[in-house]
């Protein structure tokens, strides 16, 4: 029987609730393929401050590094608390640390839009269409102008300094041409190399690329355009690479289309080892009342399934599970609409569900 280690850090606010409908349906999985997943819990944001005074504790890095794959839930606290002690720069010293410390350097967001969930998206009705779809992007994380340098030269003078080396970009590249190719061979690569000299090399490093891979058809498109695509025709795209800045616009673009926060999972690739979580927040508005959405993290389970435990056929089954529970009508509070004739489920019943359909 093969074991797979997994850090399990649900965090702050509703990430325990979430979590524990996640490790729910890893247990079905257990059963359906004779696997064991070994399943530790850490402290880590806010939850870990009143023990150790630090967001990200030395005994939570020691479990990371003994663990095989992170699933990570969320951390931050209470709006009006974010200057105290124990909220204070919470999430920059819990998730961009922990990122910082696997050394994370692709991020993958899925965005599938339901067409049973098709009145929820922003986007008119004849835009979406009638078919179900996902964009996935896959921003690239360690370098760009968030890495740069960062300075006041002057009281009145500013300056932030973007900086890629081939390398980098190859890495993101490769990987992308293999996600199109894997899904439906369609990759748009986004930039800005009509103006800016780190696009230029960012293009020409994927057309290069693309020459290894005959059979994705491949688009270059400048930021500008594509975010304007993007609004007017979202079913061209499938697979969008981005560099770090672009990455993080376009991701929080498509996440409206599936009409929550609560559909979208995530993946982090560090060296050695990955962090998957959910794309919302701690939400602790609803903490406790087991009204959360779980989908996202449950989604972030599967893409651990599939990308660190090569357990593929796992993760489609827990993919076409959350398409049923969907395509039945059964909802938790954020896509639940009066008099459609759809079933309203607490957080634990959507995990139930969810675990029926596997």
């Amino acid at each position: 029987m093969k074991t797979y280690k997994i850090a399990l850090l649900p965090g702050d606010g509703i990430g325990e609730e979430v979590c524990m409908e996640a490790v729910k349906v890893l247990r079905c999985i257990e059963e359906k393929y004779e696997v064991e997943f070994k399943i530790t819990g850490g402290l880590i944001g806010g939850a870990a401050w009143p023990e150790y005074g630090n967001h990200f504790p030395e005994e939570t890095k020691i479990l990371v590094n003994n663990s095989d794959a992170i699933l990570f839930g969320s951390v931050g606290g209470p709006v009006d608390a974010q200057f105290e002690p124990q909220w204070k720069d919470c999430e920059k010293n819990s998730i961009l640390a922990i990122r910082k410390f696997i050394g994370a350097s692709i991020n993958l967001r899925p965005a599938p839009i339901f067409k049973e969930l098709s009145h929820f998206c922003p986007l008119r009705s004849d835009i979406i269409g009638n078919e179900s779809f996902e964009i996935l992007v896959i921003r690239e994380l360690s370098g760009g102008i968030y890495f740069g340098e960062h300075s006041r030269p002057t009281a009145d003078t500013a300056l932030d300094t973007s900086t890629y080396d081939r390398a980098t970009i190859q890495k993101i590249a490769q990987f992308s041409f293999q996600a199109a190719q894997n899904r439906k061979k369609t990759l748009h690569s986004i930039d800005k190399a009509n103006v800016l000299e780190t696009s230029r090399l960012w293009r020409e490093v994927f057309e290069a690329e693309s020459k290894n891979w005959p059979e994705v058809k491949f688009h270059n498109l400048y930021v500008d355009n594509a975010v304007q695509q993007l609004v007017k025709w979202p079913r061209q795209f499938d697979v969008i690479a981005c560099p770090n800045l672009f990455g993080d616009i376009i991701s929080d673009l498509t996440s409206v289309f599936p009409g929550s926060l609560g559909m979208l999972g995530s993946a982090s690739f560090g060296n050695k080892i990955h962090l998957y979580e959910p794309s919302g927040g701690s939400a602790p508005d609803i903490q406790g009342l087991n009204v959360a959405n779980p989908i996202a993290q449950i989604y972030s389970a599967a893409l651990m399934l599939r990308h660190s435990f090569e357990m593929h056929e796992a993760a489609n089954d827990i993919d076409s599970a959350v398409l049923k529970t969907i395509q039945l009508g059964f909802r938790t509070g954020d896509i639940y609409m009066e008099n459609k004739g759809e079933t309203k489920l607490s957080c634990s019943d959507m995990g139930d569900k969810i675990c029926a359909f596997i």
